[in-house]
């Protein structure tokens, strides 16, 4: 092990000597200086040491100075004061400035080893203890981002999982298909252009994909029923919504989304069900998909009728602002032209969109 290097700057060329001397014989390699600024010219030099010994009065720079501009240019290296004033408040004084300790002169040779000893040892406990920071630091990074991949992973496999329930409940029920990833691209348009936050967006998209999946408790007989449904059947379909939040909920990152599936059929004037919300008591997540599921129910061919326009879509949806849906939303999603959502269906119905949680390109230009 290479023995440390210590710098010991004092005018006096004899006492520099008998330092140097003295820290020689105990296996220290030393440079010395006659002044502060020919110690400052060394240590920015390039010369690397483990210590500085430095005398406090000296012409030019005294050891003050030199202290203050050492710490700034190399503040792991502990520096150790010498003086000959024995006033108590000067000494101090330099350590408030950063000096790790002072000797006063004379000393002993074993008080100068002592106080080097010490300087040295905190010095190496402090860089240690750096050394161990960062590798901590780094360590807890990496864990970090092997979590961080571990959960993107997670959820992109629950997101595969949700679009299969999705597929699943199209498969059930022949009349909406491919109707959930519809509404669901058109929910997130409308939410893009309301500039909700991106992760709030994913949530919003799960619980617009997911809105109908309490529909696969309902018996076919009614599902499929291709007359209209008793008053006693309509109850029973109305229960969908509870019945998808009661499935949604237990799935821990699907709580917030599970409120929007509850919501989804609430109207805005409180008259919706299953739990008569008002305003802003229905989530915005399922104000937005309000929209978004009846700009799809029109536009869709139904046994019953033909697919309708986008335009007529629209102002069937002003026509119902402030009763059945949220007037400001309203507002935003007038404000996107009838060609955007054309586009988007053909890609849709082509299969040239790519489902994601929340969808990023086109939309957020919408």
């Amino acid at each position: 092990m290479a023995a440390e290097r210590i710098l010991v700057v004092d005018d006096e060329d004899s006492i520099r000597e008998i330092v140097c001397s003295m820290l020689g014989s105990a296996g220290y390699q030393t440079a010395s200086a006659a002044s502060g600024i020919e110690a400052l010219g060394i240590l920015e030099s390039g010369e690397e040491f483990a210590l500085m010994l430095s005398d406090m009065m000296m012409a030019g720079m005294d050891g003050l100075a030199l202290l203050e501009r050492t710490k700034e240019r190399i503040p792991d290296m502990p520096v150790i004061m010498v003086t000959a004033v024995h006033d108590i408040s000067v000494a101090l004084g330099s350590i408030r400035n950063g000096a790790y300790d002072y000797l006063l002169k004379p000393f002993e040779r074993e008080q100068l080893l002592a106080t080097v000893r010490r300087a040295l040892e905190n010095r190496r406990l402090r860089l240690e203890n750096r050394s161990y920071q960062m590798d901590l630091e780094a360590r807890v990074e990496k864990k970090t981002e092997q979590l961080r991949n571990a959960m993107t992973e997670l959820e992109r496999s629950y997101d595969i999982t949700l679009q299969a329930l999705g597929d699943a409940l199209d498969l059930k029920d022949a009349e909406t298909e491919g109707h959930s990833k519809r509404v669901t691209a058109y929910t997130i348009a409308i939410a893009n252009k309301l500039a909700v936050p991106k992760e709030k967006i994913s949530i919003i998209a799960r619980g617009a994909f997911l809105h109908d999946i309490g529909k696969m408790a309902i018996p076919d007989a009614i599902l499929r029923k291709p007359g209209p449904l008793t008053p006693e059947e309509r109850m029973v379909m109305r229960e969908h919504c509870y019945r998808g939040y009661q499935i949604v909920k237990r799935i821990p990152f699907l709580q917030e989304a599970a409120e929007i599936v509850y919501a989804h059929q609430e109207f805005y004037d409180g008259t919706g069900y299953p739990r008569g919300l008002k305003g802003d008591e229905i989530p915005l997540g399922a104000r937005i998909f309000a929209i978004g599921d009846t700009l799809d129910a029109i536009t869709s061919d139904r046994p019953y009728r033909r697919a309708q326009s986008f335009k007529a879509a629209q102002a069937e949806i002003v026509r119902f602002a402030g009763r059945q849906f949220d007037p400001e939303i309203v507002r935003v999603f007038t404000g996107i032209p009838e060609s955007f959502w054309d586009g988007l269906r053909k890609d849709i119905d082509g299969q040239t969109y790519r489902f994601s949680y929340p969808r990023k390109q086109a939309l957020v230009g919408a």
